[in-house]
């Protein structure tokens, strides 16, 4: 399907003296699942009822297609909303749940019929057309709610937590299963949620919101390898953020010191200079016996381990006083630490980062950039 594409330009939106949204640069082309992720209060949620035409924006444009519909109604948009509770008719059917908006347009019976019976096939629930919501559980109203949004065949459907009701099994399931119909349907999703899992899962793109503010912009993988801010690396997955002093540039990247220890960090802002922070995903590091030596090792003691089914976490205290964890795949073999037991945690230079905070009109470059 042509078109979907979502502009956003230096948006704002403020409620009373409170900025939630504060010009923000964003662009979606058609036919990409974008997902606006993080922590509650971020603006994301504001962002897509701007979007939907629910919030007018306070300042700013959010272009559909080239077409400036910052003040154009809800109903007057080639959008369409999924929202976390569903939103169904418990007294209809699904069919006529799923019918409801073509009805009101006006469409032919024959056509509603034939549109109702397409969508609900692509959400697998033609066999519950004639069930009513009370008689479903949430996973198969939340396909309903889906095939109602689709129905209609919106340029852009926005997507806001849909599954944050759901257990954590269907969930999963869900996921695959969303990411799946997207690109069957071939129409931009922009997607809102506080799941670092699910934005990696199903995104082609993420941009992550801290404080109404876009922090990045990145496809998943980048995002999650390559933070750009602390808080990026701080708040998509695990990640360990430790203070150290930038002090020289070497061959292969930024030479650090972390407490009486040196190391080097070959990504990030690698021209960093003085006090700053750098960063390695746990199942990067590597731990050694205590005696072990190399380049890139820093001395510790193993405070705890945590089983998780899959793999062990081990938390080691390192001589700064902060915590280092690692992750240990499960193997089926007897783990070789225990609490206690001095280590000496390998960090690679190619997966270790040197974060560098940027400023809000760096930020603003950044996210620009991006689009």
């Amino acid at each position: 399907m042509a078109g979907g594409e979502v502009r956003l330009a230096k948006l704002v939106k403020a409620f009373d003296e409170v900025t939630v949204v504060d010009g923000i640069d964003l662009h979606m082309p058609g036919g990409e699942f974008f997902s606006l992720l993080g922590p509650s209060g971020c603006g994301k949620t504001t962002t897509l009822r701007m979007i939907a035409g629910f919030e007018q924006p306070t300042s700013g444009e959010i272009l559909l297609d080239g077409k400036n519909v910052a003040l154009t109604p809800p109903h007057k948009r080639n959008v369409n909303t999924v929202f976390q509770g569903y939103a169904l008719f418990p007294h209809l059917s699904v069919f006529d749940n799923v019918a409801f908006g073509l009805r009101r347009q006006g469409t032919p019976r024959a056509e509603v019929r034939r549109r109702v019976n397409e969508a609900l096939a692509m959400v697998h629930m033609e066999a519950f057309a004639k069930r009513r919501p009370a008689q479903m559980s949430g996973g198969q109203q939340q396909r309903v709610a889906l095939a109602r949004a689709l129905v209609l065949k919106p340029a852009v459907l926005l997507l806001d937590e849909p599954l944050g009701a759901l257990d954590a099994k269907l969930r999963k399931i869900l996921q695959i299963e969303l990411k799946a119909l997207q690109q069957e349907v071939g129409i931009t999703f922009i997607y809102v949620t506080h799941d670092q899992e699910e934005a990696l899962t199903m995104s082609d793109r993420i941009a992550v919101m801290h404080e109404g503010r876009v922090e990045q912009v990145a496809p998943p993988e980048v995002v999650y390898e390559e933070p750009s801010t602390t808080f990026v690396a701080d708040f998509l997955g695990t990640s360990n953020v430790i203070h150290a002093v930038a002090t020289q540039a070497t061959a292969s990247g930024c030479e650090v010191r972390v407490g009486e220890f040196e190391l080097t960090a070959g990504r990030g802002a690698i021209d960093a200079r003085g006090e700053t922070k750098i960063a390695i995903r746990p199942e990067r590091v590597t731990l050694e016996p205590h005696g072990s030596t190399g380049p890139n090792r820093l001395a510790g003691m193993v405070e705890r381990v945590v089983y998780l089914g899959n793999a062990n976490q081990i938390i080691v205290r390192l001589p700064t006083g902060e915590a280092l964890q690692a992750l240990v795949q499960n193997t089926g073999e007897k783990l070789a630490y225990e609490q206690g037991d001095p280590v000496r945690a390998h960090l690679p230079a190619e997966a270790l980062r040197v974060l560098a905070d940027t400023g809000a009109a760096e930020i603003e470059e950044q996210a620009a950039a991006a689009a």
